[in-house]
């Protein structure tokens, strides 16, 4: 199948490169931007992709266009509405990694093969593709009642747009979280560290539960780490995972509305560097399995 990305930006390049590096499954065949000056264009020139800087109108007005079958949008969420509006009527799928979320959220270890007939899935954020796989990993042993993750990412890995849609990636996260992850109410929290050298991107998950049996949740996050790690390879745990017994007057406690033991689990995740810097994980887990859903959806394509 081939693909075409909007946005020449950090996220579009990395996507663009990834593309290009990976298995033949789906390939590049058009970049798009709005700035004809920006190096994500330039670059993809210099690879021999075709571009148009005129937007998605350019996109539509590309030579080849009936072709494309997939439409990787990395632009912002504000963007992304009006892109899908306007390549809606053309019939191509759109993999949507702003915080735009106008079709459903998807994690592909948790719950891809349920949207593969979507007309525009939204890859959620960079701490959901980090987090929620930890959160579905607990809530397929034992009820959640309260999920939290806190993404820290290096502040010289979050670009305008990420900047731009903060609050977006707060709530889009926080809902994904409960309808994905399966937890009964969720929360986010994005930091960007300031620290030079840069951090590698860093996710904690609480997740309050009842009593359970903490080796099978145990057993559940690291089969589910490795199944991020399959095309992530630098997603891991920093440790395993965390378990205390909250006190029943613990102001947890009645956050969740019940459970007393809390699971935390720590991760790192690390850049495959393709494009951007080791530390911005927080941009290649969103790029990979951008990939991840774009190839899982070739290989079920009738023409494969």
């Amino acid at each position: 199948m081939k693909a075409a990305v909007i946005g020449s930006g950090n996220i579009g390049t990395d996507l663009l490169i990834k593309l290009i590096r990976g298995r033949g499954v789906v390939t590049a065949a058009a970049m798009i931007g709005i700035d004809p000056d920006s190096e994500g264009l330039a670059r993809a020139r210099r690879l021999s992709v075709p571009t148009s800087a005129d937007g998605v109108k350019g996109l539509i007005a590309l030579d080849g266009f009936d072709d494309i079958d997939i439409v990787f949008d990395a632009t912002s969420a504000a963007a992304h509405r009006a892109n899908a509006a306007a390549l809606a009527p053309h019939g191509k799928t759109l993999i949507d990694l702003t915080p735009a979320a106008i079709g459903p959220y998807v994690v592909p270890p948790v719950n891809l093969d349920e949207h593969l007939d979507a007309a525009n899935v939204n890859m959620v954020t960079c701490g959901g593709q980090a987090t929620i796989p930890v959160v579905a990993a607990v809530s397929r042993v034992t009820p959640v009642h309260y999920a939290e993750i806190v993404a820290s990412i290096a502040s010289r890995s979050a670009g305008p747009g990420t900047r731009a849609n903060i609050d977006e990636f707060t709530v889009t996260t926080a809902r994904a979280i409960e309808q994905v992850g399966g937890a009964t109410r969720g929360k986010a929290i994005i930091v960007l560290n300031p620290a030079e050298p840069p951090l590698l991107m860093r996710d904690t998950v609480h997740c309050i539960v009842d009593d359970c049996d903490t080796d099978r949740v145990a057993d559940s996050v690291r089969e589910m780490a490795a199944s991020v790690a399959a095309y992530v390879p630098g997603y891991r745990l920093k440790q395993r995972p965390q378990f205390r017994t909250l006190a029943a007057d613990d102001p947890l406690v009645g956050l969740a509305g019940g459970g007393r033991l809390l699971v935390s689990v720590y991760l790192e995740v690390e850049g495959a560097a393709h494009h951007l810097p080791a530390y911005a994980g927080n941009l290649d887990i969103m790029t990979a399995a951008a990939l991840r859903t774009a190839e899982r959806l070739a290989e079920r394509s009738p023409a494969r």
